[in-house]
């Protein structure tokens, strides 16, 4: 296959997408559905994932880790509606791809994950992308990170059975937090935003099922 030809068949794979995928999983914000079309996930994949990089399921990094699905990032990132003056905390850096998004749409991004590793092959990905408005951090954020909030955003990149008690502190009024809660087979992403200095709205978006954070708080069991 010449590259020409490769070429074509990466947009295709790209076009259906966003047009089988995303569209119909009522992603329809045209910021969003353009930022998919330029920025380019097969980058972020790893190379033995070359052939899924627009496929409809999460991808396994190692460890435990995936990239999640394509659709599920644009819906995340649809809901959050991040804006050009906003600094966002991702919990979860992964590949990068997902940091790459934000970063295109925010201010500033603070991005973390536990792995070491990770965080490098994603320093890489954005450093190919001259993407140069983020942070990277290793750590366990968890519970968020709170030496450099606040924050306008806050989103987790994995699930967590209950809210992590210091998280929604550190948004700035008028943040949005969004993090999948809840524990397999049944688990609602929900949007918190913080309405002022002691009050927050919490909406639950849509019902999904993806991998739990490492340390993540768990439910305290009922007791009689």
């Amino acid at each position: 296959m010449n590259a020409a030809t490769a070429n074509t068949k990466i947009e295709t794979a790209r076009f259906n997408m966003i047009e089988q995928q995303i569209r119909t999983w009522d992603v329809l914000d045209p910021t969003v559905l353009q930022l998919l079309n330029d920025v380019p996930r097969e980058a972020f994949v790893p190379v033995a994932y070359q052939g899924l990089a627009f496929a409809d399921l999460e991808i396994p990094l190692g460890n435990g880790h995936v990239m999640l699905s394509p659709k599920l990032e644009a819906r995340m990132l649809q809901a959050l509606s991040v804006k050009k003056t906003d600094r966002v905390l991702h919990v979860g850096t992964g590949t990068g791809y997902m940091t790459a998004l934000i970063a295109k749409l925010a201010k500033e991004v603070i991005s973390v994950d536990v792995e070491a590793s990770l965080s490098a092959l994603a320093s890489g990905h954005l450093q190919q992308q001259q993407i140069h408005n983020v942070t990277l951090e290793v750590g366990d954020a968890a519970q968020g990170w709170p030496q450099k909030a606040p924050y306008d955003v806050i989103v987790f990149g994995a699930s967590s059975p209950v809210e992590p008690a210091q998280v929604r502190q550190q948004l700035a009024i008028n943040g949005r937090l969004l993090i999948v809660l809840g524990s397999a087979p049944v688990m609602r992403a929900t949007l918190i935003q913080r309405i002022s200095e002691h009050g927050y709205k919490e909406d639950v978006l849509f019902e999904t099922c993806i991998a739990p954070l490492v340390n993540a708080p768990q439910a305290q069991p009922f007791q009689f």
